[in-house]
């Protein structure tokens, strides 16, 4: 069985190529280094060391070895201190969550800011809806989301990292996009909307009816994903609303138009709101350190 003990004191003698130095480089007198040096030998059954009274020389396996030997010794050195950092969170893995445009929205600017300021912390990405996010945390498969609410599970914490309006997704050339100003819930009465799914996509589900309230829209079909919206409206088979950062998505054949208060609730008056909200999400008992590094980030994303 192979000892520090013997592949330090190789590394001594191969290095020094010569017992006596070896020994007091070690501190230690000769006969122990000379016994470490043949037990290391027995172990591995090879010769490491040619040695005589006048000179002492590596075999072709002793080179072989000392090379080896010399990465163990570093590996040794380092495990320590890797150990520490992994703990103090300064190095690790965070598993992240995030939808298509989350993604749009804020994604890149957080990964760049992790590259820049935790260099050490490896991201792997997961593209999942929000559904699918929270299924991920809870089966230990993420350690955070970027995702939407409502989040219902008690041993979940959420904060807001970013906000903006809710906007409408029309055909090119419809009679909405020639409105110069801000649509309000009548100017879609008797339209086809294109909704959203109540089960998959409840946050942007409420938004829009939440918007419609009033208004005597036709709601024609109902999608999970903001693209495939998107894409239907393209397409012609009706209008719909989308956070503002889906203008980001380039789709052609679509015109985006501003919301009366950005689209939030048109009955409460004021300002221009940002009823669109993006939370991350993560598990209060996780033991990750490295999630607490990339959760301090990100309140200076927020908005």
């Amino acid at each position: 069985m192979l000892t520090l003990d013997q592949i330090r004191a190789f590394v001594a003698v191969a290095e020094e190529l010569h017992f006596g130095r070896a020994a007091d480089r070690l501190r230690m007198t000769q006969p122990p280094l000379s016994r470490h040096i043949q037990k290391l030998e027995r172990t591995i059954g090879v010769t490491l060391l040619e040695r005589d009274n006048r000179r002492v020389v590596l075999t072709d396996a002793g080179r072989g070895f000392l090379e080896d030997a010399r990465h163990m010794l570093t590996l040794v050195d380092t495990a320590g201190d890797r150990a520490r950092r992994i703990a103090n969170g300064a190095t690790g893995t965070v598993r992240l969550g995030f939808t298509a445009v989350s993604a749009i929205s804020m994604l890149g600017s957080l990964l760049r800011r992790l590259a820049e300021e935790l260099p050490e912390i490896d991201v792997i990405l997961h593209e999942r809806v929000t559904a699918g996010q929270v299924d991920g945390i809870l089966r230990g498969e993420l350690d955070l989301g970027l995702a939407r609410p409502p989040f219902d599970i008690a041993t979940f914490d959420s904060r807001v990292v970013f906000r903006e309006p809710l906007c409408a997704v029309v055909p090119d050339g419809h009679p909405l996009a020639a409105l110069d100003r801000p649509l309000a819930p009548y100017d879609f009465n008797g339209l086809p909307v294109i909704s959203y799914s109540p089960v998959q996509s409840r946050y942007f589900h409420e938004l829009t009816v939440r918007f419609l309230t009033n208004a005597q829209a036709r709601i024609e079909q109902q999608v999970h994903q903001i693209l495939t919206a998107v894409l239907l409206v393209a397409a012609g088979r009706g209008v719909a609303l989308a956070p503002a950062s889906a203008r980001s998505l380039g789709i052609g054949g679509v015109t985006f138009c501003d919301l009366v208060r950005g689209g939030g609730d048109p009955l409460d008056g004021g300002d221009v709101a940002e009823p669109v909200e993006l939370h991350v999400i993560w598990d209060r008992t996780s033991t990750n350190p490295a999630l607490g590094r990339v959760l301090d980030l990100l309140p200076g994303i927020e908005g």
